[in-house]
């Protein structure tokens, strides 16, 4: 009787082992899937932001650009798939597993169930019972007769019920598995037909490179005028910020208690800690050109020194502040639109290429406050980007470690 409760037990933790573990697939499996729609709704927002581009405009930089990221993404999701596919590869084998052992259980029970009903048939009689009790030696055997009849009933309700309980468990496991399957069969037809897209996206993209290559003297030609301009551009914001810097330490000079007000060091220690959580300067994009130096993406002669990110958005969007702050400087150069500049006590965060703006110096604005007008390119593939840089008083940093994931 012993090893029959203690068998019962074990096979009562089995059975709770095996819905926990069910919970747990079904956790990282929830995982898995917000992954893949956060990607696929990256995807499709740059298929919107293709469709805007101008058709008789079929090779350009900025299109080239979004094609890599198109790709990296699609790539991306690809990986998610296979992911999904090998995480119910996975499930599915140990399903089989428990579906295999609960079965096994299930006619071991059932066996022994058999067996018990047959031993019964012969000795249910009432009359046998009572003779069982009464034929004891003394009072004490009789009850331990009667207690063990009544142990036996109870074993065999429980065995009728361990029954019931594997073959529940058994069909739940096998909606399960069947689902599991065809989970299974809808992601490789969805694989399938995400590696067709991506090779058609590389294709797209191979022609564009060569397209590029092709014009690749003008394209220097015009990589140096915007070039000379940026450079301008840039030393003009460097100046501004290095300005700054002189007015804080001249705060310094004259009073070593003070280097920046009450509100600036409020503001600042503010910004700080929202690292990797401040809203992106326009209201949905992606970076097409990282921080720091690296090759060009045609001309690979070429190095590109970014002081910050390059935000490719859609046409005419808003540029806005990504933290409340004071509007430093506005700056505009020949040829190369305009640039805010606006302090967050020791930070700054500057938004260049704007059409035109909506603030002024000393004006203080919130965050996601609307500044300017990103500036589109009906001339370059409807291209929009906001130039956007961030400074810790005259210390560059790479903004993309500071705003929220998209």
């Amino acid at each position: 009787m012993t090893y029959s409760i203690s068998r019962f037990y074990n096979l009562f933790l089995f059975l709770v082992l095996i819905l926990l573990g069910g919970h747990v697939y079904g956790q990282s499996l929830d995982e898995l899937k917000k992954r893949k729609e956060k990607t696929a709704s990256e995807i499709e927002y740059i298929n919107s932001l293709l469709k805007e581009t101008n058709s008789k405009s079929k090779a350009s930089l900025n299109r080239l650009s979004v094609l890599e990221k198109q790709i990296k993404l699609q790539d991306a999701l690809i990986n998610n798939i296979t992911g999904e596919i090998g995480y119910l590869d996975s499930s599915i084998h140990q399903n089989a597993g428990r579906i295999d052992s609960l079965t096994e259980t299930l006619q071991t029970i059932k066996s022994r169930y058999a067996s018990m009903v047959r031993y019964a048939d012969r000795n249910e009689d009432n009359s046998n019972q009572l003779l069982f009790i009464l034929s004891a030696q003394d009072f004490n055997q009789a009850y331990k007769r009667f207690i063990y009849l009544k142990q036996y009933a109870d074993y065999r309700r429980k065995q009728a019920e361990k029954i019931v309980a594997y073959k529940q468990a058994i069909s739940e496991k096998l909606l399960d598995f069947n689902k599991q399957k065809d989970d299974k069969q809808q992601l490789l037809v969805s694989k399938v037909k995400q590696t067709k897209i991506i090779e058609k996206q590389k294709k797209q993209q191979k022609g564009v490179y060569t397209e590029l290559h092709q014009k690749e003297k003008d394209l220097g030609k015009k990589l140096e005028s915007q070039r000379r301009v940026g450079v301008r551009l840039q030393q003009e914001i460097e100046r501004v910020i290095s300005d700054e810097a002189k007015k804080v330490a001249h705060k310094s000079t004259k009073d070593k208690s003070v280097v920046l007000t009450s509100e600036d060091k409020a503001l600042s220690g503010g910004f700080s800690i929202n690292r990797g959580k401040f809203p992106w300067p326009v209201q949905r994009g992606l970076i097409t050109d990282h921080f720091g130096e690296h090759p060009h993406a045609v001309l690979k002669y070429v190095t590109v020194r970014n002081a910050g990110v390059d935000i490719t958005t859609q046409a005419h969007s808003k540029a806005r502040a990504i933290f409340k702050g004071e509007v430093t400087k506005v700056i505009a150069i020949p040829g190369g639109n305009i640039a805010v500049i606006i302090r967050h006590g020791s930070y700054l965060t500057v938004y260049s290429n704007l059409s035109e703006v909506f603030v002024k110096a000393g004006q203080h604005v919130e965050g996601k406050e609307e500044i300017g007008s990103v500036y589109t390119d009906q001339n370059d593939d409807n291209k929009c980007v906001l130039k956007f840089q961030l400074w810790h008083e005259n210390t560059k940093l790479d903004p993309e470690a500071w705003l929220h994931r998209m």
